[in-house]
């Protein structure tokens, strides 16, 4: 009665199943699953495994440039020479860069937050990467800035305060979102996202 669901089982297979749990979205029964998964694979697969997931924990950073996740010191989006450098898209995440370039409708260049202002998880702005866009926007010609963040109470207070400071250099604008309140960009589909852009406002 009562302890941890892995008490169980031989220790090294106890420790896969709790490092597994560790994963966003993987219950215990999830993480159980994988884990008998796991063993059932022939050792190279397991070790090719292994090696991908240190090979780009080791090769993978941020951009310098707009903080998108590369395996370059620029990102490819910021290095595009056809990419139009007057409009910058903020979203808080590198998944939702990945989410609206699906659409094939936006050519402007991107800024990632790394996250939202939470205070109640402790984040404020000076965790996020908003100087740094600051910096792009006051320092460059752009003549737009769409925040794309997903409506909710953490986002729509980033919002507000990404506005403050940004509209005295250029338009700001937020883009439509046929969203629920705190649904996530990356879960909506590419026809949702095209309209969202398409139907973005300025910000007030």
């Amino acid at each position: 009665m009562g302890g941890k669901a892995t008490t169980n089982y031989t220790p090294p297979l106890a420790r896969l199943i709790e490092r597994l749990q560790g994963l966003p979205g993987v219950g215990p029964k999830t993480a159980q699953r994988l884990a008998f998964h796991v063993l059932k694979q022939p050792e190279q697969e397991i070790e090719a495994l292994a090696n991908a997931l240190i090979d780009a924990k080791k090769q993978i950073g941020l951009c310098q440039v707009c903080f998108h996740l590369t395996a370059d010191p620029i990102c490819e989006i910021c290095r595009n020479p056809n990419r139009d450098e007057s409009t910058i898209c903020v979203v808080p995440d590198s998944r939702d860069v990945i989410a609206l370039e699906k659409t094939r409708e936006y050519s402007g260049k991107y800024h990632v937050l790394g996250g939202v202002i939470s205070p109640m998880d402790g984040i404020g702005p000076e965790q996020l990467h908003i100087q740094p866009l600051v910096e792009r926007v006051s320092q460059n010609e752009v003549k737009e800035v769409i925040l794309a963040i997903s409506p909710s109470v953490e986002g729509d207070t980033t919002t507000l305060y990404l506005g403050q400071l940004l509209k005295p250099f250029t338009r700001v604008t937020r883009i439509a979102f046929g969203l629920p309140m705190g649904g996530d960009l990356e879960y909506a589909d590419e026809i949702t996202l095209a309209r969202a852009l398409e139907g973005r406002r300025d910000l007030d």
